[in-house]
């Protein structure tokens, strides 16, 4: 199986090891594209955060000047749903998430990305029957990365409510009585609320599915979108040299359409956290009030 250059692939639901063997277990199986492009998305945020924070000063340079507004604008955004008597606790996890997700949506973009790896060479330079397995997928393009993101925020999250408002405030706020009803309307309407905190907790374990699939959904959708429009001169037949203008002209209005739906897709998933530990938590901060 030769080491193929050629020509856009479109992704398929499961992420291949990037070292396919014909013969026997593949080498480091469990190292697949998509795990190999965590480990270089995450290796290049932490490189470019120690970069940013080696040596502060009071007049930023242009590179911690940058990453000073980033988190700024974060934890004025993340504050702004959580509230001050929480943001401390969930900050940290809430803006690594945003940035790990829209670095990856963005390096997804990269010249490379699902065009390198290994395939079936045909006739002609640009003539690649068949790709089977892509060098470098797109991290948020593969479910088992989202799914792992959103139950780890859901451990979190289950444990920053229990622990802020108690356990018998949290069961209270899911199957309690609501709107301040006392007396026999309290007692009689026990049995709906119990019914509707059991609609609720079900909700709550298809929030992880919820998140995960919407962001995995919209990666891989654009993924294959940009691979067909790609290749769209070489599904035409069209002579080489329009086939080359069709594959540089044709994708990019979607690329720049990609660059916004992954800004979106990761500041809706920190929103969508945001707000699932404001609902658990808010009354809290109410009492205060």
């Amino acid at each position: 199986m030769p080491f193929s250059t050629i020509v856009a692939s479109a992704l398929t639901l499961n992420a291949p090891t990037i070292f396919p063997s014909s013969k026997g277990e593949p080498f480091l199986e469990w190292l697949s594209n998509s795990v190999f492009v965590s480990v270089c998305v995450a290796a290049f945020i932490i490189w470019f955060a120690r970069k940013a924070t080696k040596s502060m000063s009071i007049i930023p340079g242009p590179t911690q000047n940058f990453f000073e507004a980033v988190v700024q604008g974060l934890y004025d955004m993340i504050e702004g749903i959580v509230g001050k008597h929480m943001v401390a606790r969930v900050f940290s996890l809430l803006a690594t998430l945003f940035i790990f997700i829209i670095v990856s949506n963005w390096f997804a973009l990269l010249p490379g990305v699902g065009s390198i790896g290994w395939g079936e060479l045909g006739e002609g330079f640009r003539n690649v029957p068949e790709m089977h397995a892509p060098l470098l997928r797109p991290t948020t393009a593969d479910l088992n990365m989202t799914l792992a993101m959103a139950t780890i925020f859901m451990g979190f999250w289950l444990y920053w409510s229990i622990t802020e408002v108690g356990v018998g405030n949290f069961l209270n706020h899911i199957f309690g009585v609501k709107g301040g009803l006392k007396g026999f309307i309290a007692v009689a309407l026990i049995p709906i609320f119990l019914f509707v905190g059991l609609i609720e907790v079900v909700s709550m374990a298809f929030r992880p599915v919820s998140l995960s699939l919407r962001l995995f959904g919209n990666v891989f959708a654009g993924e294959n979108l940009l691979s067909t429009m790609i290749t769209l001169g070489d599904k035409l037949h069209l002579p080489a040299w329009a086939g080359y203008i069709l594959s540089v002209t044709i994708p990019l209005p979607f690329y720049f359409l990609e660059i916004l739906v992954g800004l979106l897709q990761a500041a809706v998933f920190m929103l969508l956290c945001s707000v699932y530990i404001q609902l658990s938590t808010s009354h809290e901060e109410g009492a205060e009030h």
